[in-house]
């Protein structure tokens, strides 16, 4: 699942293709960016921030993407047929002559000024893996609506950037807690923590494909996300999960021995 430490890696590969190198190849398949062609242009760097993509082209022009759910960016040597998907599913194809950078299944593919780039990504709270990085600014704005459920807090970008479903979870297992439990009941103390864990973990994981929140160096690398019904790997609890109502919704995943607070079921 694209998070923040998916997508720094994601910037870092493109980043290590395409930068320095003019383009010789540039296809867009979207309606809104049909027409525009940056084959000829030298790609200048490719920059993440939070879950966005800012791929930078000289002339003064940013390809923001955004991968959600389901989108992917693959890189292959140019000419090799590429493996992500049926080729219906490409969204982009931006190539020199030594590498070619594919995406697949992008819902957000667009192309602005650079100088415009913070009409996409401006709203963004802290990236937790950006050199705006601002702990203390990231508490204060979870904390002005004390109200919202602890989980709808941490997904929501606009606190801090770079959480998706996966360190949602395990963020709240962390700290003891439902993901339901309203931020402002929260013990002292713990949202400084929790935001300082969650800086920690995506730091911890952006190197590596294989993502741990666990620090033992058994087999189970993720503590609740992914697990239920399955042993709690603290206190061997059955983990649950609420299931989707739709494709659209996130699952929720928490220990009923190790996290208190409110859940959806009353049982």
């Amino acid at each position: 699942m694209p998070e923040g430490d998916t997508v720094w890696r994601t910037a870092r590969l493109l980043d290590s293709a395409l930068a320095g190198r003019v383009l010789t190849r540039c296809d867009l398949r979207v309606p809104r960016c049909a027409t525009a062609d940056l084959a000829g242009r030298t790609v200048l760097d490719v920059t993440p921030h939070g879950k966005h993509l800012l791929t930078r082209v000289e002339g003064g022009l940013t390809l923001h993407s955004h991968l959600r759910m389901e989108g992917a960016w693959r890189v292959y040597a140019t000419g090799e047929p590429p493996r992500g998907g049926p080729s219906h599913q490409i969204r982009a194809i931006l190539g020199n002559t030594e590498r070619t950078a594919v995406g697949y299944r992008l819902p957000v593919l667009e192309l602005l000024r650079t100088v415009d780039e913070a009409e996409v990504v401006g709203h963004l709270g802290p990236d937790l893996l950006g050199p705006d990085w601002d702990p203390r600014e990231a508490v204060r704005r979870l904390r002005v609506a004390p109200e919202r459920p602890l989980g709808e807090a941490l997904l929501d970008q606009r606190n801090l950037a770079g959480i998706g479903n996966v360190y949602k979870a395990e963020l709240a297992f962390l700290a003891g807690v439902t993901p339901w439990l309203p931020f402002g009941e929260l013990p002292p103390g713990v949202p400084e923590r929790l935001v300082a864990t969650a800086h920690r973990l995506l730091e911890a994981n952006k190197d590596r494909p294989d993502r741990r929140t666990t620090t033992a160096a058994g087999r189970e690398r993720l503590h609740v996300y992914g697990r239920a019904h399955r042993p709690c790997p603290r206190c061997g609890t059955p983990v649950r999960g609420t299931g989707p109502r739709d494709v659209s919704d996130r699952v929720d995943y928490w220990c009923p021995g190790c996290q208190k607070g409110p859940t959806p079921f009353h049982d």
